[in-house]
């Protein structure tokens, strides 16, 4: 998941704060002032409007309890704007002019059945249709069968049965996409409709590709858990998405194994997004951990992205009420 630097936001902190007061004090008003004329965001200030940022930019303003009339109208214009980018085939496309869809289908159904409006019923449910025929390529009976014969599976440890979903249609199932997807599903049953059976079929083949993939000692990385016998690296952004996918099973051992790697290396994280998302994942767990301000050599670039922006304002709410909460406005 690229994040592009947005160095022209102005008078951005360089230090988050426990204070209530942050989202609505900075993270409002800068969201609003660069929201594009078409209602959407880009990835930065006067960025062409993309799926990604606005979707992050919906999720951040629609969770503050203190939004305003002007709030309103500024999320709805933001709704409109991902309405008209979904394509003809219910998914939406990485940026405009691409008729192929991809992983933010499941993103912007996240972000529309969220609301909770029988405006977006119809929206959600093709989105989500999209979602459960979208199988990855890597894990078909033909692909596990070379596999096989190969010999690759020597050096990549993994369970061709299980799959998730991928960045673009077609490829090899990845972590972070297979865990958006867990997410827009989670609530599928809301629009109706006979996606119930092969929605939940998804479920249960994405989980257990979650949990297969994850690192030795907890955590996720973006792809293998090892390969050439070399345990992966787990990473802070991708471990985050999956314990919130999986936040269902949190008996689990891989589940508490991953949430003790988190808070290993909580004190170790010096990037904004990556801190931003590890806030949020703790909360969501119960889990207390120390705040601090940024760093004075912290990453400057993601810190000044409308989307890093956006996940600061949700790290510094209640993660736990909007990550599952149905908004009206």
């Amino acid at each position: 998941m690229d994040i592009e630097p947005a160095e022209d936001l102005p008078g951005f902190p360089t230090g988050l704060t426990s204070d209530h007061s942050f989202p609505k004090g900075v993270c409002t008003p800068l969201l609003r002032d660069v929201q594009n004329s078409d209602g959407g965001w880009g990835f930065r200030s006067e960025g062409q409007s993309r799926v990604e940022p606005t979707c992050w930019s919906i999720k951040a303003l629609t969770a503050l309890a203190h939004a305003d009339n002007a709030d309103e109208r500024i999320i709805r214009r933001g709704l409109d704007f991902l309405t008209r980018a979904q394509l003809a085939d219910g998914s939406w496309s990485a940026a405009p002019g691409e008729k192929t869809g991809c992983w933010l289908t499941s993103l912007a159904c996240w972000v529309l059945i969220a609301m909770g409006d029988e405006k977006y019923a119809k929206a959600v449910a093709a989105g989500l249709r999209w979602v459960c025929d979208d199988w990855p390529r890597d894990s078909t009976w033909w692909r596990r069968s070379i596999r096989k014969l190969s010999g690759a599976g020597r050096y990549a440890k993994q369970n061709d049965l299980y799959r998730g979903w991928a960045w673009t249609p077609g490829t090899s199932s990845w972590v972070e996409p297979t865990a958006f997807a867990l997410l827009a599903l989670e609530n599928q049953d809301l629009v109706g409709g006979d996606l119930n059976a092969p929605a939940e079929k998804r479920r249960r083949l994405g989980e257990a590709l979650l949990y297969d993939r994850m690192c030795p000692g907890g955590g996720w990385n973006c792809g293998n858990p090892e390969v050439y016998g070399v345990p992966g690296e787990a990473l802070v952004i991708p471990t985050t998405w999956a314990l919130l996918a999986l936040r269902h099973h949190p008996d689990r051992r891989e589940n508490k194994e991953s949430l003790a790697w988190m808070e290993n290396n909580f004190t170790k994280i010096r990037g904004q997004a990556s801190y931003a998302l590890a806030r949020i994942c703790l909360a969501v767990y119960d889990r207390q951990y120390e705040m601090r301000a940024a760093n004075a050599d912290d990453d400057r670039d993601s810190v000044r992205s409308v989307q890093v922006l956006a996940w600061m304002s949700l790290a510094a709410g209640n993660p736990r009420q909007w990550l599952t909460a149905r908004t009206s406005l």
